[in-house]
């Protein structure tokens, strides 16, 4: 017998959430085979079972927090029933394997099945032993349908998500009966909730505002803005983006001459790339730059490390496995620490000028936006350039008004000409 864990994560992860059981109790699972994915505040973790055999007990429900060390399965010796598979811990007493425990507990029952609280436990117990999918399960926990009362159209009558979603929008039966003295009260509440939507927040998405509104709070957090023509830089992708490809087997991106020249701004500007610490400004000797990657459960921020070491077609191919793996949840903890600096691209997602919010313990983070036509001055003419509004947040106890904005004309600057990038590099 075997008792799965939960595993060690990282030293400021302590607990996580559990987002779906791979294996139900009754399925056979091998050594190293995964059982169980753990939602974490940065990244999801599948667990893997060190023992082969058959899984016996889930001792944590689909959405329950849990600690790191704590037994949340028993994996026994033995092969599957192929029966249907059930959770012990939502099972009904009458079919544990503990009859005694059983027969004390059914005076119990028998007792407060008169209370509607104890009815509604009993319904929802009932719900889970419903055959369905982890996800229509976990969606309907959260949203507190009875699996039971669900209609779907699958032959052996398992409950998909759409099947639960169908269902969000019918009318819920009541199990206890209205209660006589304020029934136009009651009626007013029930239309207040069907015209409302509950979500719970997830793990990952509960941290990014906490963390958010930790940095809001704790730093001095100001914003600087400047305006970049990309005309060279649009030519110069237009160019060269068909020969990169060719020769590197990856497209050429603004992302790329955006990082190296942050980079070369960093060098410049090295309190930009430092850290505060108490009484104590850390300053970087490394630049590993974080992208801001927007997935479905939320913004992530993975690290391209060693830009300063990397050349364009080096950071272009960084980029676009971190990206790919934050939205296959497939990053590491790893990929997301020990970061010095944030860009962040607003412009993507149409934004034309935004303030971005720090990232963690770092002192500056920069928001690309949209590129627009607009007319702007050349010389003594009014020419219609494509341009980008760029921002600098930055704490204020570290940066000073000189260095933040001297650090974004340069990152201007350079992408204004392009070609003194490649003296960088």
């Amino acid at each position: 017998m075997a008792e799965i864990k939960v595993p060690e994560l990282a030293e400021s992860i302590t607990e996580g959430t559990i987002a779906q059981w791979l294996k139900q109790p009754g399925d056979t699972v091998e050594k190293g085979e995964f059982i169980v994915e753990l939602e974490t505040d940065k990244v999801n973790v599948e667990v893997i079972s060190e023992e082969a055999g058959v899984v016996q007990e889930l001792l944590a429900a689909e959405g329950d927090t849990v600690e790191v060390g704590q037994v949340i399965a028993v994996v026994g010796e033995g092969t599957g029933s192929g029966s249907t598979p059930k959770n012990p811990v939502e099972a009904d007493p009458a079919e544990s394997d503990a009859p005694v425990k059983s027969v004390e507990n059914a005076p119990k029952k028998e007792e407060t099945t008169s209370s509607p609280q104890v009815a509604q436990k009993e319904e929802a117990s009932s719900s889970e032993r419903t055959i369905a999918s982890p996800a229509a399960r976990k969606l309907a926990r959260e949203k507190g349908i009875d699996l039971n009362a669900v209609s779907t159209a699958d032959p052996l009558g398992r409950v998909r998500v759409q099947d639960v979603e169908s269902h969000t929008n019918a009318p819920k039966a009541s199990s206890a009966p209205a209660p006589k003295a304020a029934p136009a009260k009651q009626a007013a509440s029930s239309e207040d909730d069907s015209r409302v939507k509950r979500e719970k927040m997830s793990r990952r998405r509960q941290t990014i505002a906490n963390r958010l509104l930790e940095v809001k709070q704790s730093t001095a957090m100001l914003t600087t803005f400047n305006e970049i023509d990309m005309t060279n830089i649009m030519e110069l992708r237009s160019r060269k983006k068909d020969k990169f490809f060719d020769d590197h087997d990856v497209r050429l991106g603004f992302m790329s001459f955006f990082t190296k020249a942050v980079t070369a701004a960093l060098k410049k500007y090295p309190y930009v790339n430092a850290e505060l610490d108490g009484d104590e400004i850390i300053l970087k000797q490394f630049y590993d730059v974080g992208i801001a990657v927007s997935t479905e459960e939320g913004l992530v921020v993975p690290i391209v490390r060693d830009t300063d070491r990397k050349n364009f077609a080096e950071i272009e191919a960084s980029i676009v496995d971190l990206a790919k793996k934050a939205r296959d949840k497939k990053l590491q903890i790893s990929d997301m620490t020990g970061g010095s600096f944030t860009i962040t691209n607003g412009g993507v997602f149409g934004s034309l000028m935004s303030t971005p919010i720090l990232n963690g313990t770092q002192v500056g983070i920069l928001g690309m936006h949209t590129i627009q036509k607009r007319p702007v001055a050349i010389g003594d003419e009014v020419q219609i350039r494509p341009m980008m509004y760029v921002a600098l947040s930055y704490d204020h106890r570290v940066i000073d008004g000189k260095d933040s904005v001297g650090f974004l004309k340069t990152v201007k600057e350079l992408i204004e000409n392009p070609e003194d990038l490649l003296l960088e590099s």
